[in-house]
């Protein structure tokens, strides 16, 4: 069986770009980013934690129980970006929004919120750190270039046609021998 040792080391050569290079540990994969992250702020207190995620003009607000991170039932909220008052609506538990007048200039802008839920009233303060739009580079630094395809398409067809190849050098051993 000569043909066993061939049909080895073909099968290894077309497998051989499937093997990972250094630095390829395939350890944890990082989380997959849909886009650039939107703007955002948290501001901490010892009974509430809110966090207020800017899109454009729309800010989303939550607010959770600093305590076991459940959302705060029937609570009021009061806030102030850069020192001008935003009118907020509540749509939930724990959930608010507010449609700011115009979106805000890159930098980092100082929130204060007033919650008021029963009895308890707070005052909470962070800032939203808004940054300009970056670049396109960083975002394509993974993408596959057609060069990149034709490379595998290459050697997939080199080693297609080195299996035909050996295929038909069998047959013909095995129609010669016979003879």
């Amino acid at each position: 069986m000569k043909s066993t040792p061939i049909l080895a080391v073909l099968l290894l050569s077309v497998a051989w770009p499937a093997w990972a290079g250094e630095g390829h540990d395939h350890g944890e994969a990082p989380a997959a980013m849909a886009g650039p992250a939107l703007p955002r702020f948290t501001a901490v207190s010892e009974l509430f934690e809110l966090v207020g995620v800017l899109d454009g003009k729309h800010l989303t607000l939550y607010l959770d129980r600093a305590a076991d991170n459940s959302p705060v039932k029937d609570a009021k909220l009061e806030l102030e970006l850069g020192g001008v008052k935003v009118p907020v609506e509540a749509h939930g538990e724990g959930l608010f929004e507010a449609t700011l007048s115009a979106v805000p200039a890159p930098g980092e802008i100082p929130v204060a919120a007033t919650v008021m839920a029963g009895d308890e009233t707070d005052l909470l303060a962070g800032e939203l750190d808004v940054h300009e739009a970056e670049d396109k580079e960083g975002e394509d630094a993974h993408s596959h270039g057609w060069k990149e395809y034709a490379y595998w398409v290459a050697a997939a067809g080199i080693g297609l046609v080195g299996l035909i190849w050996l295929i038909r050098r069998l047959r013909a051993q095995r129609i010669g021998g016979v003879a």
